[in-house]
């Protein structure tokens, strides 16, 4: 059965029956005490344990339920050898449920793609085709803490005088009176008090980054809290960057965060930070799952895959370019660019 979305049940793919999804009504979306988890202290309500299988080329490590196998990687197309090992790891806290049909993510990527100068012919060929497009819910961490920081700079406010210059004209020197823009600096000290809230971090590395990054804007508040029957007809990879790294990664997002607050506090036209320092409290974080649809595509012995936003429908991708194409347009610009030098020479 698979999970539909827009019905919010499970529906068979051959017959059309109907099934309500499993969930417990009592069990919500809370966030998870950091240093507990990375002291190892989290309860096996907590953990679970699932069957995965590893693709060598890619490094994917995707989840299978009962006797679901594959022979094709969803991420990069490659070939894998099934296998049966297991993979303890955080349960999920929260799904976003897929809302975006497959049909509907394959029309957005045919289109996203039509739209891509010098493609090879093959490849939109590959998208006409209508090749079905993998559902696969992406792991996630997000992160919430307390931050106080204390910072020392300086605060530049702009003032202009006039300067006399001399200049060069038709041979003859000549004065004259230029603005010129100076800084006035002066000390400043203050305190920034900042909560971070769901701050979002991808916790695979199997696709990439640079454009899974852009699938942004996901709509949180239409989380739910984890129930297996969610990810009935879909694959769904287990998390490759630990807890303890992801929150690395949080903790530069909220340091630049952080930097533009305080040049917004120290005010004027240009600022100056000397120091801060600050101190992060009350770290929790959740482990999730945000649903993309994925295309991956051979083309001349190289994977490359495109990536739909299961919410919303937005699509992102690595692409190849096509050497004829991009050929022949050098040739057609050589021929405009004499044409345009002949045209100018019978002219003169």
């Amino acid at each position: 059965m698979l999970f539909d979305a827009k019905a919010e049940q499970l529906v068979c793919d051959h017959c059309g029956a109907t099934e309500s999804v499993v969930d417990d009504t009592n069990w919500t979306i809370t966030e998870q005490d950091f240093n507990s988890a990375l002291r190892a202290e989290l309860p096996d309500s907590e953990m679970e344990t699932s069957r995965v299988t590893k693709c060598e080329n890619c490094g994917a490590q995707v989840e299978f339920e009962g006797e679901n196998h594959a022979s094709e990687c969803p991420f990069c197309a490659s070939p894998i050898v099934l296998d049966t090992g297991t993979n303890r790891h955080i349960k999920p806290k929260g799904v976003l449920p897929f809302a975006v049909a497959e049909k509907s993510a394959r029309e957005s990527m045919s289109q996203w793609l039509g739209k891509l100068w010098f493609a090879p012919n093959d490849l939109q060929e590959y998208a006409r085709k209508g090749r079905r497009l993998q559902g696969i819910y992406v792991p996630y961490w997000t992160y919430d803490a307390q931050t106080e920081s204390d910072y020392r700079g300086q605060r530049g406010d702009a003032y202009y005088v006039n300067k006399t210059v001399t200049v060069m004209v038709d041979g003859k020197s000549q004065t004259r009176t230029r603005r010129e823009r100076k800084i006035r600096w002066r000390s400043a000290a203050g305190h920034i008090s900042k909560f971070f809230d769901d701050i979002l971090i991808l916790a695979s590395h199997s696709l990439p980054k640079r454009y899974t990054d852009k699938l942004v804007p996901w709509d949180l508040s239409e989380m739910k809290a984890y129930s297996p029957s969610y990810l009935a007809g879909y694959h769904a990879e287990a998390y490759s960057v630990s807890l303890d790294d992801g929150f690395t990664e949080a903790q530069v997002i909220m340091e630049r965060e952080i930097r533009q607050l305080v040049r917004r506090d120290i005010g004027g036209d240009e600022q100056r930070i000397s120091s801060l320092k600050t101190n992060i409290s009350a770290v929790t974080y959740k482990h999730v799952l945000l649903p993309v649809w994925l295309a991956a595509y051979k083309y001349n012995g190289k994977s490359y895959r495109f990536v739909v936003n299961g919410q919303t429908g937005k699509v992102q991708g690595e692409r190849p370019w096509s050497k004829i194409k991009i050929a022949i347009a050098v040739v057609l610009g050589l021929i405009v660019a004499a044409g345009i030098g002949y045209v100018a020479y019978i002219n003169q």
